[in-house]
Formats: structure tokens, sequence, C-alpha cells
């Protein structure tokens, strides 16, 4: 019996397919994007953008004191401030940062891309270091945004009309986002900076100071100092944009525009107390992460063996040594918040996330084995102690598979699906298909941190048929049994033909969900015949015959990590939430 759902797509076809997804501008200065090291954070704040079904265009300044470090550089020459050459040199400051910021997201999963100033296509007029924006030549930056997830972008610099880069003024990346989201018909710019928005006086100086969560144009003119670029105001009043200043740490922000409302005492800060079950590959990702985190307590970390070293970037022995515990008891004792789940065994993880739940503490999960068990019950459980239990991070590495299915449900009710779920198997298929023998390929999917130690789940498909289970769940509100999925097992004695993909299917027959795991070969849709490595990829059916889809990173430390962090941040959103109300 066949499961397909979906007619292949030619690759000529697949972008006419679908609508231009929602775009966001968002800038980043040097407040927040300090030196390379604050690349990640910023790249963190770009892939919640993206999990919710948005392009992001990205526009960064230079590190802090890049700009100085590069004007005094050049002025050593005894060059006047006015010379036609300078400018260029000054924003390589931005470029530079645009293609780390780039390479930060590439790290995550998301596809992106840098471009330079003269990529960009900002045309501007006036003095070589305050000009002002025309026009924006879009087709680059349309293209970019057609092809990829994010695109990075430098501020500060544009182009005269003569083909010169000139710079925009200090604080010009903010004119560049707001320039930016008005040619691209937003409504709106984010911009995040180390601040949570807008003060009635110097917070630094006046305990009482108030903030405002709205604040009009002129408002922001007098009370706002260096927080936005003057320039800018007067930009977004003219085209009639909001300006959203929120602060990268916590997501307070204020809402510049045509509206205001009195400013209140802003709610005290507290640490998010988090707790961490695994450390492995997934799970000492996480944690390198959080040991830097401002906003967070790293309170325990669950592990077999807390002799063992471990895999923790940026993170000694010492630094572990009193976090370290064997007990998910003691685990639980140390009073979390939130629990982040990134077990490898199935039976402990339920066990955990059951014992969390309980307990009224919320659990972001990575364990598809453990969630898969009883999606329902585990939901019922934290609806009945005011506790939250979200999974992204189990489906899909860091695609984010269950927010795009969420989305293409609310557009319509959903037939099935086709999908490749599991980066192991794809990632070995690929240099199967190269002409690698299957120890060898096993033992570069180890290597590259997506095969386990024991891969037979991979490999006999039970991983991925446990993510057939889950996504079933989010778009049927049922599963098939594990046992009733069919499932063909990846082995050295029956290689499959070169160009095969491990393909999950899943529909509703007769008010039944079936689904499938199946090694495919012969012609497929371009979504999934173009995957590489540990591609992973989703197409949705909808019942009226339209379709959505998602594709990226689908396994290793990085990309998963970030979906579990990005589950983080939105059960902290959550919290702040009701804090609010």
């Amino acid at each position: 019996m066949s499961l397909a759902l979906l007619s292949p797509l030619r690759p000529d076809q697949a972008d006419a397919a679908f609508a231009a997804p929602s775009v966001v501008v968002m800038k980043f200065g040097s407040s927040v994007l300090r030196s390379p090291a604050d690349a990640p954070k910023v790249a963190s704040d770009i892939y919640a953008q993206v999990r919710q079904g948005r392009r992001v265009v990205a526009v960064v300044s230079a590190f802090e004191g890049e700009t100085d470090r590069l004007l005094a550089e050049a002025r050593t020459l005894g060059l006047p401030h006015d010379n036609p050459l300078l400018p260029a040199y000054v924003a390589m400051g931005e470029e530079r940062a645009a293609a780390l910021t780039a390479l930060a997201c590439d790290r995550v999963g998301l596809d992106a891309l840098a471009l330079s100033v003269r990529d960009l296509g900002l045309v501007a007029e006036g003095p070589l270091e305050h000009a002002r924006p025309l026009r924006l030549e879009r087709e680059a930056l349309d293209a970019a945004l057609l092809r990829h997830e994010v695109v990075v972008v430098p501020g500060f610099g544009a182009l005269s009309p003569e083909g010169k880069v000139v710079l925009l003024g200090r604080g010009g990346s903010d004119l560049t986002a707001l320039f930016l989201a008005a040619e691209l018909g937003l409504e709106a710019a984010q911009l995040v900076k180390d601040v949570d928005g807008l003060y009635d006086r110097d917070p630094n100086a006046d305990p009482d100071a108030r903030r405002y969560d709205q604040a009009s144009w002129s408002e922001a003119r007098f009370l706002g100092g260096g927080l936005v670029q003057p320039d800018a105001i007067d930009l977004a009043e003219a085209r009639g944009l909001r300006i959203e200043v929120r602060n990268h740490e916590d997501g307070h922000r204020t809402v510049i525009g045509p509206d205001s409302a009195p400013p209140r005492a802003p709610l005290p800060h507290r640490r998010l107390r988090v707790a961490l079950a695994g450390c492995g590959v997934v799970g000492g990702g996480a944690l390198s992460r959080l040991l830097d985190d401002p906003r967070v307590e790293v309170v325990g970390v669950l592990v077999r063996d807390p002799a063992r070293p471990r895999d923790v970037p940026g993170a000694d022995a010492a630094r572990l040594k009193d976090l370290l515990v064997a007990d998910a008891a003691a685990l639980l004792d140390c009073r979390p918040d939130v629990v982040l789940e990134a077990l490898s065994e199935a039976d402990a993880g339920y066990d955990l996330i059951h014992a969390a739940l309980e307990r009224g503490v919320d659990v972001a999960s990575a364990n598809k084995q453990a969630v898969s068990r009883d999606p329902a019950g585990l939901l019922a459980l934290a609806n009945a102690h005011g506790a939250r239990l979200l999974w992204s991070a189990s489906i899909g590495g860091g695609v984010p598979m269950v927010e795009s299915l969420r989305a293409a449900q609310a557009e319509g009710p959903v037939a099935g699906f086709e999908a490749v779920l599991n980066g192991t198997v794809n990632f070995m298929l690929e240099r199967l298909g190269a002409g690698a023998g299957f120890d060898r390929a096993l033992a570069e999917a180890r290597a590259a941190g997506f095969a386990e130690e024991d891969p037979s789940s991979d490999l006999e498909g039970l991983d991925a048929a446990a993510k057939v289970r889950l996504l079933a769940f989010e778009a049927f509100g049922q599963m098939p049994d594990a046992a009733d999925i069919a499932r063909d097992v990846l082995s050295a004695d029956a290689l499959p033909p070169a160009g095969a993909r491990q393909l999950c299917r899943c529909r509703l027959e007769g008010g039944k969900v079936v689904g499938e795991v199946r090694l495919v070969s012969g012609p497929m849709d371009a979504l999934f015949a173009t995957l590489k490595g540990e591609g992973n990829a989703l197409k949705v059916l909808r019942q009226d015959g339209s379709f959505a889809r998602c594709r990226g990173r689908g396994a290793g430390r990085w990309p998963t990590a970030e979906s579990l962090l990005a589950d983080l941040s939105e059960l902290a959103a959550g919290r702040l939430a009701l804090r609010v109300a």
C-alpha cells in the first residue's frame, strides 16, 4: 500500500508554489553584538523569529569599538575626514559583523546569507559621513529573501548615486533598519538593544524611573537620548512606522509610534531556575549556552556518572562539579522553574517529565521516544498542575516542524504529511550514494555527532516512527500505534540505490491514522530529493489541496540545542506574561 500524498514538485516549481512568508527587520547594535562571542546569542534571537514562520532581515552594526578603530587606522595616513575612500574602509566593520552573524545562524541550522553594502542596493545622498537614504534597489534583497530564511546586512553604510560608499552617521544602523522596513512595506522594525525600553528618566540614576510600554515619536525624541538615532525617529514618523525597542536579554520592549501610554514601574527581574537532564551531544551544547546566560541560573544537571568528563564548550570540570547529580529526584529537589530534558533513554525521560509536571515544573523535551509514549496524558498532567510541556526540539533538530505543522493546521484541516525526519540516516544515505561503505558512512555519522554509539533506533526506523507519531498527534489529535507503522531497515546487507531517502508518510484513512517509514528511491519531490547531509524536511497537505513545507538541518549539537533553548524562551515568556497579568 502506498501512502504517497503529493505530486512531486520540480525544482523550477518549488518557489512559485508558495506565497512569500512574512518578513521582519531586526537591528542588532554594538551594545548587543559587542564581539564575535555574542554572535550565537544574536542567532538565537533570529532563530526564534524563523521558528514562527518569518524571514528575517538582520541589520548589524560593527562590533563594539570597531568603527573607531577603523577610523583611527585610516587617519594615521593623514587623510582628511572627507576623503571619499574612507567610508568604504569603515563600512568593513559592519560587513565583518554581518558575515560572522550569518555563520552563527548557519551553525544552528538556519539558511542564512550575508550581503555587503554594495550587494544591498541602499542608495543615499549627502555628506560622506552623514548621508540620507534615497531608495532601495530591491532586486538583490528580494532574491535573497526568496531563497534564504535569514539575510544579514550591514547597517551604517550605503551607496551614493555615483556608486561610492557613504555612511549614515552615528547610530546609522537604526536608520538602515527603519528604511529597509519602510521599503519592504512593513509596519514596524525591531531595534534589539541592551536596555529594556524607553524610560521617563535615566533608570541608572533614578531607581524610581518608569518605563513606557508605548511612547510617541515626539516623546522618543525628547527622552530617548542615544537610544534611537533621531534621524531614524524622523523617518519612522514620516513613513508611519512603529519602532519596537526590545531588550535582548528578556524581551521587554517599548513600542514607539503614533500612540502613547503613561509609563509604569518595571517588574523586578528574577533569574529563571533551569535544570538540565542529560549532558551528551544536545544537552552539553545547551548547557554551554545556559552557563553564560544572565537570565538563567542552572541549578542542576542530571547525568549517569558525575565523575565522567563532560564535553561542554567553555566549561571545565570545576565549573560543572557542583551541578552534576545522578538521581532524578535530586534534580527536582533543586527547585527548578523549568526542566530541559535531553536524555537518550525513553523510560528515564518519560518518568522525569511525569515527575516534573506533577510538581508544576515546566518541561521542554528533546526526547521523542519519551514524549511520544503518551503526549495526551502528559499534556493533561501538565494542565492539571499548572505547568507546560513543549517538545519542538524532539522533532527535526533545528527545523521548526511542530510550529510549521501548527501554522498549516491554522489555515485549514490537515489531510496528511510527508517528511524526512532522521538526519543520521539521511547523512548516511548521502555518503553511501557517494560510494562510501556502510561501516564508513556510520563512522562518519558518529564523528559528526549525528549517530549514537548504538544507532539501531535510527537505522531501524524507530526514531523516525516516534516522530511520525508526535506529528500525527499534532495534526490529528491521535497517533498510529508504533507497531502499526511499517518500517524499512537500513543495513549493510541491503543497501538502497544512490539517491534514496528515508521517507515518512502519514495520513487519515477512514478516520484512522496510518503511517510508514520507507527507504524510497527514484523520482520524488524536490523538497526531499535535494536534501543534503543531515537535512530534514516536512511537507503538510491540507484537505483543500494546498500545502506547506519547511526544511533545514535536522541533527547535530547546535541545531537541536537551539531548538531546545527556543522552547525554554517560550516557557520563560509565558511565565513573564503571567507576572504581567
